[in-house]
């Protein structure tokens, strides 16, 4: 833990005799700074000067990952603007020298829209989650590139090669930023954090951090907002108290403030979010607000006044409509490809165990009706006669069970866990209007039963096939949080989420966690 120093430093630090000292090294600092930041009461008289050791790392960090996305977008310019005009024979097309302008457009307009600057202000600097941005730039270079053909082409551009330019920029472009991503992350040190708040707030995101793909973050130590947390009992380093921030921020390097806070003192957290960007640190704020509301609110702003808007929890009737055509036409789709694979699992289920190929579970769905949920066999017949005996085994939270172990399941269980294929027949139970593709969990009635109050309203979304809980990994998460994801997925639905949970599943499957 910092300790305060005993000696005056200066007349600047001072103040009275209950303000707290600081370092000289700290004085150092904060004297090179200057911006429109005033003195704030907990360093009476000085002002924030230059930027702290943490703030030049996040500099340097942010300016690789800025240098790497450029270069990978110049380059799928030029990869797609080949790939249009020599796949495509509809029109006879050869590049003129300005024909080198289009990669410099294309970081233009990345920049414009503000592709190169969302990376510093999250940790998960994923590419998925800036793909209808990169369509929106995608389909104007396109556009751009049409109407300027005769200062780029010798010939012009048939409408094939217009729309083959477009889609191949977006596919070019998401691959190469992906890529970039991974090489500016693997090249930088991971990412010095704090978290300003409580004992379980830090312990809570110290997990996220460890465990989410994406991230490159260390959590160093935590800031108390409250005078009675005890450093003595807790897990993580107390670094100090609010009115050290600045003092931890520099002597530790720090590099991004995470506030989790629940203090009716909202001048307090203003406070130590100003301190916090004055001297040069990155700020992530964990809103308490959201994980009501949802984070698909609406910004209102009535004459400089910020509202808020908050959607209706659910799908409306149109949304409602959307989905569900969707998961007809895919559930489909995918039964009649996936049939002979299908036929190849149900083969292997029986010759490697007595038993049915299916198994028939039930669940409880939309609105609290039941519905037995269809999976391929992957235990012995007759497993849940064990589970009585299983128990002191069980590692899940909450009322759940599940056993990393389990001796019930076979061999070719094992296989289709560990790959997720025993789900595949679910796809029957999203034709016929069970499940979705996407949605919450849909519990067994004895795991349904433990869930009370506001978080029966889960159950006002069909269930699904997956869903945040699985992609974030089903086995690492309590039952507590998993109810409040799926909460948190009726409250913010759109195409486009369903839309991302679906291809994150696919890692997810591949990475061969699904046990």
């Amino acid at each position: 833990m910092l300790t305060q120093p005993q000696g005056k430093d200066d007349d600047l630090v001072t103040g009275s005799p209950t303000q707290p000292q600081v370092k000289p090294s700290t004085i150092a600092f904060l004297r090179r700074r200057r911006d429109a930041y005033q003195v704030l009461e907990t360093l009476p008289g000085v002002e924030y000067l230059s930027e702290a050791n943490g703030s030049r790392a996040s500099m340097r960090r942010d300016g690789l990952f800025r240098r790497a996305l450029a270069g990978s977008d110049v380059v799928a310019a030029y990869l797609a603007l080949l790939f249009a005009i020599t796949v495509v024979k509809g029109g006879a097309v050869s590049l003129r020298p300005a024909a080198v302008l289009v990669g410099p457009f294309l970081v233009l307009a990345c920049k414009a829209i503000g592709l190169y600057d969302r990376d510093q202000h999250v940790l998960r600097k994923a590419t998925l989650d800036e793909a209808p941005s990169i369509l929106q730039v995608s389909a104007l270079y396109a556009l751009t590139t049409w109407f300027v053909e005769t200062m780029l082409f010798h010939g012009r551009l048939a409408r094939p090669q217009v729309f083959l330019l477009g889609a191949a920029s977006f596919v070019t472009m998401s691959i190469g930023r992906t890529l970039a991503r991974r090489f500016a992350r693997a090249a930088t040190a991971p990412e010095r954090c704090i978290v300003l708040g409580t004992e379980a707030d830090t312990a809570r995101i110290a997990r996220k951090l460890s465990s989410s793909p994406g991230v490159k973050a260390i959590l160093v130590g935590r800031v108390a907002l409250h005078a009675d947390d005890d450093p003595v009992a807790t897990a993580h380093d107390l670094l100090g108290k609010t009115e050290m921030l600045a003092q931890v921020i520099d002597e530790y390097r720090v590099e991004r403030v995470i506030v989790a806070s629940d203090s009716p003192d909202q001048d307090e957290i203003l406070h130590a979010i100003r301190l916090s960007k004055s001297v040069g640190a990155r700020v992530s704020v964990l809103p308490r607000l959201l994980e009501v509301v949802g984070s698909s609110s609406t910004y209102d702003d009535v004459d400089g006044m910020t509202l808020l808007g908050v959607r209706p929890y659910g799908l409306s009737k149109s949304s409602e409509f959307l989905k569900r055509t969707m998961d007809v036409l895919a559930s489909a789709i995918g039964l009649v490809f996936l049939a002979p694979l299908g036929v190849a699992l149900g083969v292997a289920i029986k010759l490697d165990s007595r038993g049915p190929v299916f198994f028939h579970q039930p669940r409880i769905g939309r609105n609290g009706h039941g519905f037995n949920m269809l999976k391929f066999r992957s235990m012995v017949d007759g497993a849940d006669r064990f589970k009585g005996d299983l128990r002191e085994r069980n590692e899940a939270e909450g009322g759940l069970f599940k056993i990393q172990d389990d001796p019930r399941i076979t061999r070719v269980g094992r296989f289709l866990r560990t790959t997720s294929l025993d789900e595949l027949p679910q796809l029957l139970n999203v034709l016929q209007g069970n499940m979705s593709l996407v949605g919450p969990r849909p519990f067994v009635p004895d795991e349904d039963a433990l869930i009370e109050g506001w978080e029966r309203r889960r159950l006002t979304v069909r269930p699904g096939m997956t869903g945040l809980w699985q992609v974030f990994g089903s086995s690492r998460i309590p039952k507590s949080e998993m109810v409040k994801i799926d909460y948190l997925y009726g409250a913010n639905w759109s195409m486009w989420l369903d839309l991302k949970i679906l291809l994150r599943t696919v890692p997810y499957v591949l990475n061969r966690r699904g046990l």
